[in-house]
């Protein structure tokens, strides 16, 4: 039996991150875990779906909920490769997910930690334990790269479609 090790979990919403990247969609991606087991992937679909909602966690979430059958999903991991906005926070408390794990933060719009800490929020009726800053240097790149070619890209259209090295 494999151990899935939060290190290894991540490697794999990394996966996803880039796939999402190579889509033109923001590179982020999640899993959600269960007895060791995976049982929800996702990453954003916000372009390709024309919906706003499709966050990464919000498609991870769906799927794990199709796959035990039921939208309480207690006793799972969400793990994700940058740190949850407020609607992904808040449906993290909905679902009773028990623990999520993120990788760089967000401070713009980061709900764990960064801007709000809607996981743990005594008032709310659900509590997350929350573990972030896993790999999160690898999970910035992915960020950062992608961000960096789309502002090229754009350059590059503003010039008449040549890209200028070093530009």
């Amino acid at each position: 039996m494999t151990i899935l090790t939060d290190h290894a979990c991540m490697g794999i919403a990394l996966v996803l991150a880039r796939r999402a990247g190579s889509r033109g969609e923001v590179p982020v991606g999640a899993l959600v875990v269960h007895g060791g087991r995976i049982i929800g992937r996702g990453y954003n679909l916000r372009e390709a779906h024309g919906d706003p909602t499709a966050h990464a966690e919000i498609v991870a979430l769906r799927m794990a909920a199709r796959s035990i059958g039921h939208w309480r999903l207690l006793e799972t991991t969400l793990y994700v490769t940058l740190e949850p906005c407020a609607m992904c926070a808040g449906a993290l408390v909905n679902a009773r997910v028990g623990r999520v794990v993120y990788g760089c933060p967000d401070p713009k719009a980061g709900a764990v930690h960064s801007m709000f800490g809607i996981p743990t929020d005594r008032r709310l009726n659900h509590r997350l334990e929350v573990t972030g800053g896993v790999r999160a240097a690898e999970c910035a790149t992915v960020l950062r790269d992608f961000f960096r070619a789309r502002r090229k890209r754009a350059r590059a259209s503003r010039r008449g479609g040549r890209v200028v090295e070093g530009a």
